[in-house]
């Protein structure tokens, strides 16, 4: 059952990943009906991403790896899981954007944002893109031991 569990949180990753990709590069350009459209699918899919990453890994923490007790006493789970929350709170700036869109592309119009309003996003993008290669960096970490505390 282990192995299926760390397959789905592998699974879990790389699929917010993938999502989070897809806004860095659709959010670049000019914003257009199509573009928002998939901005607001590829958000979505990202929140999907995170809630099941987020379940499946306190799943395996509590009951397939090595327990709860190894992991919250390791500075580089905590440092990850401490990261992964952090995103995730500043991640619900983007989404709130893109679901305020909802009613313009319902309409078929491309959503009309300010220019400060976009460059917010994008930063936040970037930083969650910081933030997920600084989450390798300790998960990696973590696997060889590095940063246990008992």
């Amino acid at each position: 059952m282990a192995p299926l569990f760390a397959f789905l949180h592998h699974v879990a990753a790389f699929v917010l990943f993938a999502a989070l990709v897809v806004e860095f590069v659709l959010i670049r350009d000019e914003l257009t009906l199509r573009s928002a459209r998939k901005l607001q699918a590829a958000d979505a899919v990202l929140g999907i991403a995170a809630g099941m990453l987020l379940v499946v890994g306190l799943l395996r923490v509590y009951h397939f790896e090595k327990g709860a007790l190894y992991y919250f006493n390791t500075w580089t789970f905590i440092a990850k899981l401490s990261l992964f929350v952090i995103l995730a709170l500043v991640s619900v700036v983007p989404t709130i954007e893109f679901l305020s869109w909802r009613r313009a592309v319902k309409e078929g119009q491309a959503p009309v944002v300010e220019a400060s309003k976009l460059r917010l996003i994008r930063s936040i993008i970037h930083l969650e893109l910081v933030g997920i290669v600084l989450i390798i960096l300790f998960a990696a970490l973590m696997a060889k031991g590095v940063g246990l505390m008992l």
